[in-house]
């Protein structure tokens, strides 16, 4: 079960400067392991991968005799993704349109009806082992809501239907990390969360579940990959329930509940499709998603569709290799770090021998026991001047704050915390110079 506590009133605009009305709930340690992943890829391939232009819900016949993959490697997905920087992966074990991707005993819509393997295949088996193979955090999709089942009508006869699949899933492929539920089409069925959470807890209790039912993390409320501002990770709720983006503002328990952003990374559709082949996301783009999602303390978890080869698409795996260079060339050879410099009182300061040019400061705040920052500020000393100049301010730090900056040269950065709630630390903080430029002085 999620960290609880009580909630961040960000909601409310006339106690935004009382401090004593912002506390907060606390991580377990396996949502503070989910937080460092930061970002992950999501898969989608299925039976809607071979029947272009289908979407949600729109009761188009997808007959399993399509699903052919004849090059299927999983290895390529999950090497690809690592290479990329991607510490997790989560596949689309189940969509809304029924089709299991395993050999589900309780299906008559899987992979055992297809002519791939000949009806002997297993995707979520394949997908599994290569993450083990490539040490990557194993990740499942389900959707609960399902069209085209008449038992979805009987709350009670499908709970048993997924109780059954999830039991499948979570017995006969080994540890798992998360068991990534979406909420679509369910808004209006009802479920009995308290036993489907009892089980999934008895079956794998270090499990983290997104979203529905007892959740450990939770959706970021759009799927443009951009996380709000502030973004705190305490949110209300009930314990056995779907937990909205903002919370529940009328219920009294509060759970640590971190946010995920999800996008595609292309412009239409979650499943690969031959027509929206040039709507690729540039590196450019992936890094503004980057810097709004990890940047704002929140995990990023973009879209592939496996194309039907059973491979990544070209042009979505450059892409994906690209954007993972580049966060490295960024972020992998910080300037200097904390422990470079001297914790003080109120933050962190580093004073330089020479002057350096800065472009980036980024900041991470210790969340073991909560979240504490509520305002802090970063303030430089310039090459020529010994007069301190206030060159950021923000609200929440959370597991990671990136604070970008005009290229500048300076001798000395201080990180300070104004607000606070309680005891505030600092985990990290490093600078960076993205631009390869060398100060002359």
């Amino acid at each position: 079960m999620a960290g609880t506590g009580a909630f961040p009133c960000d909601e409310e605009p006339d106690c935004v400067n009382t401090v004593t009305c912002l506390p907060t709930a606390v991580p377990t340690p396996r949502q503070l392991e989910y937080q460092d992943w930061e970002m992950g890829v999501f898969f989608h391939f299925g039976i809607r991968s071979f029947y272009e232009g289908h979407r949600d819900w729109d009761g188009k016949p997808m007959p399993p005799a399509g699903f052919r993959p004849a090059g299927l490697n999983c290895d390529q997905w999950v090497v690809s993704a690592k290479r990329a920087g991607m510490r997790y992966a989560v596949l689309v074990c189940k969509h809304h349109d029924g089709f299991a991707n395993w050999p589900s005993k309780h299906s008559t819509f899987s992979v055992a009806q297809t002519p791939w393997q000949d009806g002997k295949g297993d995707v979520v088996r394949e997908f599994v082992d290569a993450c083990r193979r490539h040490d990557m955090k194993i990740g499942m999709y389900y959707s609960p809501a399902e069209w085209g089942n008449p038992t979805f009508q009987d709350a009670k006869a499908y709970d048993e239907h997924f109780l059954n699949q999830i039991g499948e899933l979570l017995t006969n492929y080994g540890q798992i990390d998360i068991l990534w539920f979406d909420g679509c089409g369910s808004d209006k069925h009802t479920y009995d969360w308290s036993r489907i959470v009892r089980e999934i807890r008895r079956l794998q209790p270090n499990l983290l579940i997104f979203s529905m039912g007892d959740p450990d993390f939770r959706w970021v409320g759009n799927e443009a990959g951009i996380a709000d501002l502030p973004n705190w990770n305490t949110a209300m709720g009930t314990r056995l329930s779907a937990c909205p983006p903002g919370g529940d503002p009328s219920a009294k328990q509060a759970f640590w509940l971190p946010p995920e952003c999800d996008c595609m990374m292309r412009w239409h559709c979650w499943f690969y499709e031959e027509a929206d082949v040039e709507t690729v996301k540039p590196v450019e783009e992936l890094m503004g998603l980057y810097y709004l999602s990890v940047g704002r303390g929140a995990n990023l978890l973009l879209n592939i569709g496996p194309d039907r080869r059973g491979l990544l698409p070209d042009a979505d795996r450059d892409a994906l290799l690209a954007f993972g260079q580049e966060v490295r060339r960024r972020f992998g050879q910080p300037l200097a770090r904390l422990s470079d410099g001297k914790v003080t009182e109120s933050g962190w300061e580093y004073t330089a021998k020479e002057p350096f040019y800065l472009d980036h400061i980024v900041i991470q705040e210790d969340l073991s026991r909560g979240e504490h920052v509520r305002r802090f500020a970063i303030r430089i000393q310039t090459g020529i001047s010994g007069r301190m100049i206030t060159l950021h301010e923000g609200r929440n730090i959370g597991h990671k704050a990136i604070c970008r900056l005009p290229l500048l040269a300076c001798r000395k950065v201080v990180v300070e915390i104004t607000e606070s709630d309680g005891p505030a630390g600092l985990r990290e903080v490093t600078l960076h110079n993205t631009t390869g430029l060398v100060h002359r002085h």
